[in-house]
């Protein structure tokens, strides 16, 4: 059957026998004369013909293209056409009684061509229109796919930038902690390179990653403060957007260690229930009279909030406060057990 889902043009030959047979029936049916007539099918052949010229070459011709004048002078003359065929052609060939001799007034066959044609017509232009919302359904698709690649893009240099500085300061003094700052950030890095080219992963290997990733920027405070990490998941069967929740961790020590040298407080603690509600949260103190104007806004969380509107719509709140020298980062999500995005 994979042929046929391929063949656009078998499917729609089919969508169009499927009405026109179902349209026959009504335009066929007189409970008054039950037996079937063969001038109707032969009526109903030409109209048939005449909505296909209408429907094949001039909407797509002209209509599609915004030649209206092209397109209802080309439709008069299907019309016009329309009503000498069947006054002296069909009538002619079917009849042979005085229907055949009389002539029909023009606007009178006009309104009785005019609706069947234009149904039929309208079978068309419902098909295109189904086509045109597939096309625009997958443009979508491939705009939000592309938009998301780039967002993830901009999340590795954005990253790597700041603790490759962090790094260069640390190897500069000799300190001893160096080596291990290099297998922190190899392991965070190697996560990103290669577990991150979904945009799903498994919420494990997540969690994993953001203990990697505090640890790594644990080690920059050194004995400047505390940090804490927890985590509690009930099923560990759920996937979540990669990279998500890193970039809040980050903000948390970049202000904090940029606005005290001392008293640093960081808890982010993560939560996942039975059905796939994840409630995160990241705290970090600050000093608000800090000179913080050094600091480059950067692409975090603009990038972050992105991401969310992209990959969670209507299946996350974000909550960002600051109070009393502490600055919050409440999120929730509603995570799947597989990797489809949400509608």
């Amino acid at each position: 059957m994979k042929w046929f889902k391929n063949n656009k043009t078998l499917k729609e030959l089919l969508f169009q026998l499927v009405f026109l047979m179902i349209l026959f029936f009504f335009y066929s049916f007189d409970k008054h004369r039950p037996d079937f007539e063969w001038y109707m099918l032969g009526f109903f052949l030409y109209y048939t013909v005449a909505a296909s010229f209408i429907s094949y070459v001039l909407i797509p011709k002209y209509f599609y293209k915004y030649h209206y004048f092209k397109f209802y002078l080309g439709l008069i003359l299907v019309f016009v056409v329309s009503y000498f065929m069947e006054e002296f052609v069909l009538e002619q060939l079917f009849f042979d009684d005085k229907r055949a001799h009389h002539i029909s007034n023009f606007f009178y066959t006009l309104l009785e061509i005019f609706p069947i044609i234009f149904i039929m017509v309208s079978f068309k232009m419902a098909w295109d229109a189904i086509q045109k919302h597939g096309q625009i359904e997958t443009l979508q698709h491939t705009v939000q796919e592309s938009e998301l690649r780039f967002l993830k893009s901009q999340i590795n240099p954005h990253f790597l930038f700041n603790n490759l500085n962090n790094l260069y300061a640390y190897a500069i003094e000799n300190s001893p902690k160096t080596p291990t700052i290099i297998l922190e950030l190899a392991s965070v890095l190697r996560y990103m390179l290669y577990d991150c080219k979904e945009n799903f992963v498994p919420l494990s290997k997540e969690i994993e990653h953001i203990k990697h990733f505090t640890a790594l920027n644990e080690l920059h405070i050194e004995t400047r403060g505390k940090v804490s990490f927890s985590a509690a998941t009930k099923s560990e069967t759920f996937y979540i957007a990669p990279l998500i929740l890193s970039m809040f961790i980050e903000n948390a020590f970049k202000h904090s260690s940029a606005s005290q040298t001392d008293n640093i407080n960081i808890d982010v603690t993560l939560t996942v229930d039975d059905n796939g509600l994840l409630q995160f949260g990241c705290e970090n103190s600050f000093l608000p009279n800090a000179n913080n104007d050094h600091l480059s806004k950067g692409i975090g969380l603009e990038n972050v909030k992105k991401r969310l509107h992209l990959l969670y719509p209507k299946a996350h709140h974000l909550l960002i406060t600051s109070q009393n020298n502490i600055y919050k980062v409440t999120l929730e999500l509603q995570l799947k057990s597989h990797r489809t995005t949400y509608a």
